[in-house]
């Protein structure tokens, strides 16, 4: 299992359209095969930031959603709406304490 975050930044026009369309799709990526957990965060200092935090069950998976016809929409719809370019990593966790 590991972990995806995206940082997006939106003009801040967009974001109204943004949230909305992540809510209607968001149950779309969560059901997605592999998707185990899907979050939606805002950044406390500057509200056009934005972060997804997802957990994948492998690469593989992750990979079979990036080539999907459901991201190809999300995303044709999303990037027009970026201030800047999106940033992703892949993290694996080391520790984890709940």
């Amino acid at each position: 299992m590991f972990t995806r975050i995206v940082k997006m930044e939106f003009r801040s026009e967009e974001i109204p359209a943004f949230l909305d369309n992540f809510e209607a799709i968001k149950e779309k990526i969560r059901s997605f095969p592999g998707c185990l957990f899907l979050e939606l965060y805002r950044d406390k200092n500057n509200d056009t930031i934005f972060f997804t935090y997802s957990k994948w069950d492998k690469e593989e998976s992750l990979e079979n959603y990036r080539g999907s016809e459901l991201f190809r929409g999300v995303w044709a719809t999303t990037k027009p709406m970026f201030r800047s370019k999106a940033q992703a990593w892949s993290v694996d966790t080391l520790h984890s304490l709940m």
